[in-house]
């Protein structure tokens, strides 16, 4: 998988451009924050959560999409659970996936991190096709951007605790890190 420094386009991915993004304050990319996201909630493979991105949602189309249909939010990346990648923000503008954050005594996230959307939910295990693009993904964009590493990886429940439990319990940090291990060294 190779990812483009100098547009921030993952060249394996369909190419979606959400409008919810803009420009990072200061050009940095120095952390990758998981998530995960299912619309409506527990159902998967519905595109609703293209539509959110694309701000596309019907309130009309489900109950819970009125709550959030006039939300505007964005990720770099979603993984579906057949492995399908999307990208809707170049890696160099900053998406609207943290919200109220820090990461290490920063605030505000979004300006700093790349976010990797999983379709699933907190208590369902992730498919083996989403570990092996997330994977995949992650050695591109460590190689890509300098800023990263490793150890600058965490879950979206991570930086802002209490007020979400994404990627959840049933994401194997474990595995996640050992398969990343196994090639990257930094």
């Amino acid at each position: 998988m190779q990812i483009d420094p100098s547009t921030g386009w993952c060249a394996e991915a369909r190419r979606r451009p959400s409008p919810n993004c803009n420009a990072r304050p200061e050009g940095e990319v120095s952390l990758l924050v998981i998530h995960n996201i299912s619309l409506p909630p527990g159902q998967f493979g519905t595109g609703e959560v293209e539509n959110l991105f694309l701000n596309r949602l019907d309130p009309q189309a489900h109950p819970y999409f009125a709550g959030i249909a006039g939300l505007r939010v964005s990720a770099h990346f979603l993984i579906e659970r057949d492995g399908r990648l999307t990208q809707f923000v170049p890696c160099g503008a900053r998406a609207w996936h943290a919200g109220v954050s820090c990461f290490e005594g920063r605030e505000q996230c979004n300006d700093f991190s790349l976010g990797i959307e999983l379709e699933g939910t907190d208590e369902l295990p992730y498919s083996e096709a989403q570990y092996c693009v997330l994977v995949a993904l992650t050695r591109a964009l460590l190689r890509a951007y300098p800023g990263l590493a490793a150890e600058r990886i965490c879950g979206h429940s991570d930086i802002a605790p209490g007020r979400k439990s994404d990627p959840g319990p049933a994401f194997d940090w474990a595995r996640y890190r050992r398969a990343l291990a196994a090639e990257v060294v930094r």
